[in-house]
């Protein structure tokens, strides 16, 4: 694994000047940046430390006018090097850059304490003094304050030793197999094409590997790679990034893209966040209000809605829902920062825990859901999948799906799983690893239940329903496999029974009245005394002499009952017949068969006893819809 190390601080205290030092290499690459002598864009080197490891380093701007640039070097950082000169001391942006730094969840760090020969001894003191004094209560309270001179040399081999034990003893993080890189650069390079750099936070990626640009969705391949300034076949999390694209223009890409696998991140416009409001903000985040949003590189205007308040006060966290400008990616547990619109100054940071779309509304949000949500971040991996899975209600998630919404490889997410298969939650696709709650999943089944009485007060003489119509209404926008699991598990409780190719309610039996008996005998007289030239529905109904009667609506039933029965066969739309004289028929043609190759119309009045055209041609059809007959030009042959 590879570390990368951030640099933080005020502009003008000597960070870009202190890297150069460090490293030999200039992160000021830009020629107004050479011109005024300050940083615009992030830079970036790299450092080959004693133990052979490599380390990034992002330099940030200091400039308040460029604290986006700063949000976005930063966010992919494992330490940060918070620089204080020693002849001004913490300053404005110094402070601000570190309380980027903890909203980013940054927890390790060392301080520089620069321009050290421009001070005497007192001074030198008194600025160590004002920088401790500065870090108390923050992450870097007991951080070492190392003082160094980016131009005499003085405390720089102090310095890097102190960088270099800091990135070996770091335990890895933000290790997972979904590789993600968040793009925070973009160029041309002549014989080459687009490339672009970030910080690789997690997976493994491979030259010639496909991936795709999130959110924009282009697909692209990575042509070369570099890892730290050097050509690589393969990348690692924590390293400095260059990857050769194939196929794109350099403005199909843009900072703040992510690139990653096809079809592993999900664009969405509103993401459920644990958001916690600075104590040293100057105002209150209000309900709906405007705010800037920083998610990795990227930078959108967005508007905060709360759940269960109409402010959040500095110092508080409190459930939000962001809804964003664009649509944009997210992993659960990711970091972002909140500034105010005017003046541009960081009120707020906050912590990704769904960002697939909020699944409930305001009014649903109970204290215990929200007390279960806002302790996501610091769970263990079985309650974070439980929840998340909760969370998802009747849509179930995919293996793709929750890798997002956990932030845990397979096999952490199988490990877990185990222990929760069949009590809390349910496998309805083995395939995409597709998982319901136990919870949703009894009311998906309560939901089929009530849709299949429903049919069943509907059409009391029906014995059994299509699968699709018992799926009508609750399976709406639910993956066909979790319907189809629904239908399973209420066949293996009993609850519901199979009957031919339909289904019906363990308790529903088709129970005929008087009348309805009687309409059935004589229309089953009519059919099985019509042979093979059976009457249509309306002269069946004038030979009942039910045309005006009250009866007339209780005949569609029974016809609908003797089909499910299997009493009569539809051989086309108007057109039904009795199954004996249809099997009967089947019967003398398999013997036709016997001596003859090939069955044609005359052939088939011949068998039939001279039926005429009409039913001739509905016959053959029906054969061949019932894969009986082959039609092979103008003739028929038997199937098999």
């Amino acid at each position: 694994m590879s570390a990368v190390m951030g640099t933080a601080g005020h502009i003008d205290h000597g960070k870009t000047s202190l890297v150069r030092a460090l490293t030999g290499i200039d992160c000021d690459r830009l020629e107004e940046e050479k011109r005024r002598g300050i940083t615009i864009e992030l830079g970036f080197a790299h450092w080959r430390l004693p133990d052979g490891s490599e380390l990034g380093i992002v330099d940030v701007p200091g400039h308040e006018k460029f604290v986006r640039n700063m949000v976005a070097g930063a966010s992919g950082i494992d330490f940060v090097l918070l620089v204080v000169a020693a002849d001004e001391g913490v300053m404005p942006q110094t402070r601000e850059h570190l309380e980027i730094c903890s909203l980013l969840g940054i927890r390790y760090g060392l301080v520089a304490l620069t321009k050290i020969d421009m001070v005497d001894a007192d001074l030198r003191r008194l600025a160590e003094e004002d920088v401790r004094a500065e870090l108390s209560g923050t992450f870097l309270e007991k951080a070492p304050i190392l003082p160094v001179s980016a131009v005499t040399g003085e405390g720089l081999g102090d310095l890097a030793q102190a960088i270099a034990s800091l990135a070996a003893g770091l335990a890895p993080h933000r290790r997972t197999d979904l590789f993600r890189l968040p793009v925070d650069r973009v160029f041309t390079l002549k014989g080459h094409g687009t490339v672009v750099t970030g910080t690789q936070l997690s997976g493994v990626l491979k030259v010639g590997e496909a991936l795709e640009v999130f959110p924009s969705g282009r697909q692209t391949r990575a042509r070369t790679l570099q890892q730290h300034g050097r050509q690589a076949e393969t990348t690692v999390p924590g390293s400095r990034v260059a990857i050769n694209l194939y196929g794109l223009e350099v403005d199909d890409v843009h900072r703040g893209d992510v690139l990653a696998r096809p079809e592993t991140l999900f664009p969405a416009d509103r993401w459920l966040l644990r958001v916690s409001c600075l104590a040293s903000s100057p105002r209150p985040l209000r309900h709906r209000g405007e705010i800037h949003f920083h998610h990795g590189a990227r930078e959108t205007a967005a508007r905060l809605h709360f759940f269960d308040r109409d402010r959040l006060a500095p110092g508080e966290t409190a459930l939000a829902e962001i809804r964003l400008a664009e649509p944009l990616v997210a992993v659960f547990g990711d970091r972002c920062v909140i500034r105010g619109l005017s003046p541009l100054r960081t009120l707020a940071g906050g912590v990704v825990l769904n960002p697939l779309g909020v699944p409930f509304r305001r009014r649903e949000l109970t204290p215990d859901l929200a007390q279960r949500l806002l302790a996501l971040p610091e769970s263990d991996a079985a309650t974070r999948l439980r929840e998340q899975t909760l969370l998802a209600g009747m849509r179930g998630v995919t293996g793709a799906s929750l890798s997002v919404l956990t932030n845990l490889d397979a096999r952490q997410r199988e490990k877990a799983l185990q222990p929760l298969l069949g009590k809390t939650i349910v496998c309805f696709d083995r395939e995409r690893q597709g998982l319901v709650a136990l919870e949703p999943l009894r009311e998906l089944e309560e939901s089929c239940l009530n849709q299949v009485e429903a049919a069943h007060r509907r059409e009391p003489l029906r014995p059994s329903l299509p699968r699709g119509v018992a799926a009508e209404g609750w399976s709406e926008g639910l993956s066909p496999k979790l319907a189809h699991a629904v239908l399973e598990r209420l066949l293996r409780a009993g609850r519901l029974v199979a009957e031919g190719d339909g289904v019906r309610l363990a308790t529903h039996a088709v129970a005929l009245n008087a009348s309805q008996s009687d309409i059935r005998a004589r229309l089953l007289e009519i059919y099985k005394t019509a042979g093979l030239t059976p009457p249509s529905l309306r002269e069946a109904e004038e030979q009942l002499d039910m045309a005006a009667s009250a009866d007339s609506r209780q005949l569609g039933d029974v016809f609908k009952m003797l089909l499910s029965e299997g009493e009569l066969v539809k051989l086309r739309e108007g057109l039904y017949a009795a199954s004996g004289a249809v099997e009967d028929l089947k019967t003398r043609i398999r013997a036709w068969f016997a001596d003859h190759d090939n069955l044609d119309p005359a052939a088939l009045r011949d068998i039939s006893g001279g039926l005429s055209r009409k039913y001739l041609i509905a016959y053959l059809e029906y054969f061949d819809r019932e894969r009986f007959t082959l039609r092979v030009g103008d003739v028929r042959r038997l199937r098999g």
